[in-house]
């Protein structure tokens, strides 16, 4: 796999640095690192005990619900789009 294109950029989540590689913007990876801090920093102070493993998935378990009803949403949307068109 090549290198080419990507962008390396390091986010602060949760007080941890991580270096992400990917094809999308410096300021999108910002974004998303910024969204899984505060979504991780909103879980512990309503959970202070959980330990960072429970907190990590705790957290991608809210990012996948949260896409799921996104995409349920855009599914929807679709399909009203469509009916108007026939």
């Amino acid at each position: 796999m090549s290198n080419t294109n990507k962008n390396r950029t390091t986010v602060d989540i949760f007080g941890q640095q991580y270096v992400i590689l990917g094809t999308e913007s410096t300021g999108h990876i910002r974004q998303v690192g910024a969204l899984v801090h505060n979504k991780m920093r909103e879980i512990s102070s309503k959970n202070p005990s959980l330990n960072i493993d429970k907190l990590a998935v705790l957290t991608a378990v809210n990012a996948v619900n949260d896409y799921l009803k996104v995409k349920e949403q855009l599914e929807r949307l679709q399909k009203e789009l469509q009916k108007e068109k026939d």
